[in-house]
């Protein structure tokens, strides 16, 4: 069984909010699990899986600006900011800080559940103590 892991960061990459979804799942799934705790925040970097319109409206309604390229299958091109998006760097430093924890990398934990409690150990331990 394999997982996908969305998750909220601060602008200095450390985590706020995770979601974790069945692998198959849309990102979509995961925006929108996230969309109501979003904290307060004037840009808002994301992957291309997340390049939905009812996306981008939801966080403009919460005052936050998209910054996030379209599909290559959108008709319309969107414009962001790619100065802007080259910071989701940072984001993806914290997944791979994630996997220094041997326990995460490799997946020990079947349940699901275990797995999520393990992601979250980590991040505290790592980025908030």
């Amino acid at each position: 069984m394999s997982t996908k892991l969305h998750a909220v960061t601060d602008r200095n990459g450390r985590p706020l909010d995770f979601f974790m979804t069945a692998d198959q799942i849309s990102d979509y799934t995961g925006a929108a699990a996230l969309l109501d705790n979003l904290p307060s925040a004037e840009w808002m970097l994301a992957d291309l899986g997340y390049d939905a319109d009812w996306f981008r409206d939801a966080l403009e309604e919460k005052g936050i600006k998209p910054c996030v390229p379209g599909r290559k299958s959108r008709g319309k091109s969107v414009k962001y900011d790619k100065r802007k998006y080259k910071r989701r760097n940072h984001i993806e430093i914290m997944f791979g800080r994630l996997k220094d924890w041997r326990r995460v990398a490799t997946r020990y934990d079947r349940c699901p559940n275990v797995f999520f409690s393990a992601i979250c150990l980590a991040a505290t331990v790592m980025f908030w103590l």
